[in-house]
């Protein structure tokens, strides 16, 4: 295919006090080599340490688009990067990546081949690049484990919100990330359950490696119970009754029933009506066939 002939790929990047962190990752980016044309859309959403001040005035790139907010949180934040994007494939990454040649083409093989709807690649700790995880799935407790090398192209349960491929087609049908979340927690886990239940394919390409920083601590203030209020509201959004009680459970720093009651007030019972409508597989399905024990 010729390269004006080549689908626009639009990169998202949410940012939110990552410092350096930003302009290294975006020299990584540039300087990288594919044969797809693409735009890159930061979301500066209420940084308070002017890491993306280097994007403003005339400094910036005619590829890269500058968007800031006024801290709406992790999962909005894509939703308004896509809101911005004009390509037909969506790439989500961290501000704090370093990409290797040709790894937009290799993960859109999957794509154009019709084998996946999203796709993930082999991420590597930035310290410690010999670790790589393949792709991610969950444990009893809903908390994220990650898959060893397969040997080609495989199904993963869940895209590491990290940086992951997702078609326009796909994201729009599932409605996106969710857009009752708040600030931080579980928006790569819903949107690849909402995925799945809708009928879409999540594969990771395990020839493509972009090494990630993994951090301790984050760089701004994430409450329990925002993390708690998107567990809640994504198991009431997909799951069966019984999962839902078992997810109430996981709830040891928070008062599960006042986020129980700020969930259903925010329309999560409405949320389960419109998908359970649109989905072609329930939650039984998804956790049968990804071997979780939840």
């Amino acid at each position: 295919m010729p390269t004006s002939q080549m689908p626009l790929i639009s990169i998202i990047i949410p940012v939110k006090n990552e410092g350096d962190n930003v302009r290294s990752t975006i020299t990584s980016l540039l300087n990288t080599r594919t044969t797809y044309p693409y735009e890159v859309i930061v979301v500066d959403d209420a940084s308070t340490d002017n890491g993306c001040h280097f994007l403003q005035g005339q400094g910036q790139n005619e590829k890269i688009k500058l968007i800031t907010t006024e801290g709406i949180g992790a999962a909005a934040a894509r939703n308004l990067g896509v809101d911005h994007a004009r390509g037909n494939y969506f790439i989500f990454c961290d501000a704090h990546l370093s990409f290797e040649n040709f790894w937009i083409d290799r993960m859109m093989e999957l794509i154009l081949t019709k084998k996946a709807d999203g796709v993930a690649p082999g991420i590597a700790s930035m310290t410690e690049p010999h670790k790589i995880g393949y792709g991610q799935n969950l444990n009893q407790k809903l908390e994220i484990t990650w898959y060893p090398k397969p040997t080609g192209p495989a199904p993963v349960a869940i895209l590491p919100g990290g940086c992951f491929l997702v078609t326009k087609e796909a994201f729009m049908k599932v409605g996106g990330f969710d857009r009752g979340f708040r600030i931080w927690g579980f928006e790569d886990i819903e949107f690849s359950i909402k995925m799945w239940l809708f009928g879409y394919t999540c594969m990771v390409q395990p020839s493509v490696k972009i090494l990630h920083l993994f951090r301790q601590v984050h760089p701004y203030t994430v409450a329990h119970e925002h993390i708690y209020y998107n567990m809640l509201r994504m198991a009431y959004s997909h799951f069966n009754e019984q999962r839902i009680e078992a997810a109430k459970k996981l709830v040891l720093y928070a008062n599960a029933s006042e986020i129980t009651d700020d969930v259903l007030t925010c329309g999560a019972a409405a949320q389960r009506v419109r998908y359970t409508a649109q989905r072609k597989f329930d939650d039984n399905w998804f956790f049968q066939k990804f071997k979780i024990p939840f």
